[in-house]
């Protein structure tokens, strides 16, 4: 158990580095519409003011070649430098503008996974629900703040995946809400937790969960 835990401590949200900017894919038409030197590759279509990439002097319409001197022709490529980039070190980014090539060096935030400050409030024995695969934790008025409005006051909030290291993945991941199991309302891990033990191996189970402010059913059948 404790090692579930603290994998799902150490890898289960990915404090990834933020320069306050967005990237879209360069298509054909795109090029041609802006005129732009290449017709492939990434292109900076936003630039946070007051962020660190504006203040480095990223611009909107800059070519992405390279960040960290890894070399970025897709949106993936960009985003994969973006999360093995340490959070403690300024970003290396060479890009293409006005047909000239220019490194900025970008201090790099550290953008935190909600979740993150609820992973605090768990532990290891109390909090694992080794059917789901999952750690999660019952919504009380201190986690309540922490999650904003819910569709419905109560029920359990899922912190994070064990998947991998507990069983099958059932479909749930960080942030879902599970409200009942099978039309019977959840209202903590306990009784969550009770219901799944009242079920045999192949039985069907229907979560309702909302999920980003929407409500949803997760089907699947108990291992």
């Amino acid at each position: 158990m404790a090692f579930v835990y603290q994998s799902l401590r150490k890898y289960g949200h990915v404090h990834r580095s933020e320069i306050e900017a967005g990237a879209q894919t360069i298509t054909p038409s795109l090029a041609n519409g802006l005129g732009l030197k290449r017709s492939w590759g990434v292109l900076i279509s936003d630039v946070k003011p007051g962020g660190p990439a504006e203040a480095a002097g990223l611009k909107i319409g800059d070519i992405v070649l390279t960040a960290d001197d890894r070399p970025v022709d897709t949106l993936p490529a960009f985003t994969g430098a973006l999360y093995l980039h340490p959070v403690d070190q300024v970003l290396r980014l060479e890009v293409l503008r006005d047909g000239e090539k220019e490194t900025l060096m970008i201090p790099v935030l550290q953008e935190k996974h909600a979740m993150d400050q609820l992973l605090d409030l768990a532990d290891p024995e109390n909090n694992l629900v080794p059917q789901l695969g999952v750690l999660a934790i019952s919504i009380d008025d201190k986690v309540r703040a922490a999650t904003g409005e819910l569709r419905m006051p109560t029920g359990v909030i899922v912190l994070g995946r064990a998947a991998t290291l507990l069983g099958p993945d059932v479909g749930l991941t960080t942030g879902d809400i599970i409200h009942a199991i099978n039309s019977r309302p959840v209202d903590t891990i306990d009784n969550l937790r009770s219901a799944l033990s009242s079920l045999k191996s192949g039985d069907a189970v229907a979560l309702q969960v909302e999920r980003q402010g929407k409500l949803q059913f997760v089907s699947f059948e108990l291992d």
